[in-house]
């Protein structure tokens, strides 16, 4: 028996040192680094830009000489005949003679060249190539961006239930103890049972509220999980910080000329110009070079060289192509006017970002302010409760206080530093806001 006690304890140290091991502490900035590398926003961006160089090689294939090689050979069971004047032959005038052309095997081999000269269509599109790509680029910026703002909501939402559990379990543990003195003195005759059965239901509701906030704090883990892309089975465990607050970020005056949605617009803008460009090329002439060299065969037997029944020629062609469109019925002056609106509801799609991203910028700069004239009032309610708890405390143990009175203390003492934890959440999530409308959203990866 003793035996099995002593394998039952080392199975648990080994377990409980795997356990701690796989746990993985998770700051902000290692929680937005794995993001990029991991998630599926992130890896999807990424292909994008590489996309971008296949597809900028692809265009400027079309400027490239194009060769290509061809060959056939066909049997031709039944040739067929042609009407001849008889005479040609040395036959009555008037007849006619049914002449079979060709041989039953023909066979062919040619190697053709062609190259643009003159292609104004194809050379706005090489100039497209290199907006195309950066194009992804800002779209790829953008992504990232996105998903910091994401991450680091969903790491802030986990902070502040992490800091409501803490101040729930000091709360407990204070009614804990006072319930423990309660019930020494019930022990010694000297306190009433219905002080302790009323400290025991306040104990046992804090350890329903705490069941309750461990429950949501593994939700809120998994989603942060999730957000960044790692494994929904990793233990993290989220860094004892606290959360620092700067004036400086206010003061900044945000360019929302500087923000990636602006440039990303910009670019589209300038993806659309060209796009009208390539349409109006439609109206230019192209000129191409074309060349080919091959052999012809033909014979009665199956093709084959050397051979007596079947005689090889070659042959081989250049020429220069010209191709001037005329009139196509207005069809291109239809899609330029097509191409012409789609850059003006872009321009409108860029006044209204700017509109809007103006808003976020004083919406956030008052949800900061805001923030901190409750967090302010907070720090100093935290502090007038911890001081009428204590006094409250005091107070009961020399009996000039109720028990309703210490528990109605501990309650507000506890309200006060979730309401506190709470303002900070609402900072922190506004000054998020804040740094995305001056540009900056990045810095949080590299902040110290």
């Amino acid at each position: 028996m003793k035996r099995i006690k002593i394998i039952a304890v080392l199975l648990a140290g080994l377990f409980g040192a795997t356990y701690a091991h796989a746990q993985e502490v998770l700051t902000l900035q290692e929680a937005i680094k794995y993001a990029l590398q991991n998630k599926a926003e992130a890896k999807k961006s990424a292909l994008e830009v590489e996309n971008a160089e296949y597809q900028i090689e692809e265009v400027r294939a079309g400027a490239k000489p194009q060769l290509s090689a061809n060959a056939s050979i066909n049997y031709n069971p039944l040739l067929q005949k042609s009407a001849l004047p008889a005479e040609i032959f040395g036959g009555e005038p008037g007849e006619t003679l049914m002449v079979a052309f060709g041989q039953k095997w023909q066979a062919n081999a040619t190697a053709s060249v062609s190259q643009q000269i003159f292609n104004q269509s194809l050379f706005t599109g090489l100039k497209a190539a290199k907006t195309t790509r950066e194009f992804y680029q800002i779209n790829n910026s953008l992504t990232e961006e996105n998903l910091i703002e994401k991450v680091a909501n969903a790491y802030y939402q986990v902070f502040q239930t992490q800091m409501q559990l803490n101040t729930l379990e000091i709360n407990l543990a204070s009614t804990k103890k006072t319930r423990d003195v309660i019930k020494g003195l019930v022990d010694a005759g000297l306190g009433k049972k219905i002080d302790l059965d009323r400290t025991s239901v306040a104990v046992n509701n804090l350890e329903a509220q705490r069941q309750q906030i461990i429950n949501a704090l593994e939700l809120q883990e998994n989603a942060l999980k999730f957000a960044i892309g790692m494994d929904i089975t990793t233990d993290i465990v989220l860094p004892e910080e606290t959360f620092d607050i700067s004036l400086e970020t206010i003061a900044e005056t945000a360019d929302v000329n500087n923000r990636t949605e602006i440039a990303l617009l910009n670019k589209q803008t300038e993806l659309l110009e060209l796009n009208r460009k390539s349409i109006v090329s439609a109206y230019y002439p192209s000129v191409s070079f074309t060349g080919n060299f091959g052999y012809l065969g033909m014979g009665n037997v199956f093709p084959t060289f050397g051979s007596d029944g079947f005689k090889w020629s070659n042959f081989s062609g250049l020429g220069l192509n010209v191709s001037i469109p005329i009139f196509n019925g207005g069809a291109t002056r239809a899609r330029i006017r097509q191409a012409e609106i789609d850059i003006q509801k872009t321009r409108v799609d860029m006044e209204d970002t700017r509109l809007g991203l103006s808003l976020a910028n004083e919406n956030a700069k008052t949800q900061i302010k805001n923030s901190l004239l409750t967090i302010n009032t907070n720090k100093s309610n935290v502090v007038l409760a911890k001081e009428v708890l204590d006094n409250t405390n005091n107070n009961y143990q020399n009996g000039l206080a109720t028990l309703t009175e210490l528990l109605d203390a501990e309650n507000a003492y506890a309200d006060a530093q979730n309401n506190l934890n709470t303002a900070l959440l609402n900072y922190k999530v506004a000054e998020v806001q804040l740094i995305k409308a001056n540009g900056q959203l990045k810095s949080l990866v590299n902040e110290k």
